[in-house]
């Protein structure tokens, strides 16, 4: 049972194709901590475009996956990354963003055995 993820958007855009939806969640699994990571080292060396980048290409999924609260904070990210912020006012986001996704990933491995 989904709990840090819903695929309700997943479902209803691929008019419940199952193979579709398994794309999406494995895509989800194997590229998104990738990018995460990308965006983790963007924000360290202040790399602000680079975490922007990342950022914005993570955002998608989330929606997609009902992740409300950690699409919320991405564009947060994508926010401080335009304005150029300090890195020290990004960094609970960023914790609590990579949280969520661990959290969603260790579901969607144990749900469709990834």
């Amino acid at each position: 049972m989904a709990l840090h993820y819903n695929l309700a958007k997943v479902y209803a855009i691929s008019e419940n194709d199952t193979d579709f939806v398994m794309d999406i969640v494995t895509l989800f699994v194997v590229d998104v901590p990738q990018d995460l990571l990308e965006m983790k080292n963007a924000i360290k060396e202040k790399e602000h475009q680079k975490a922007y980048s990342y950022a914005h290409k993570i955002k998608p999924t989330l929606d997609l996956l009902g992740m409300t609260v950690a699409h919320e904070e991405i564009i947060f990210i994508e926010d401080w990354s335009r304005k150029e912020g300090k890195k020290r006012e990004i960094i609970e986001t960023y914790k609590s963003i990579e949280n969520r996704i661990e959290k969603a990933v260790k579901e969607i491995r144990k749900d469709f055995n990834i």
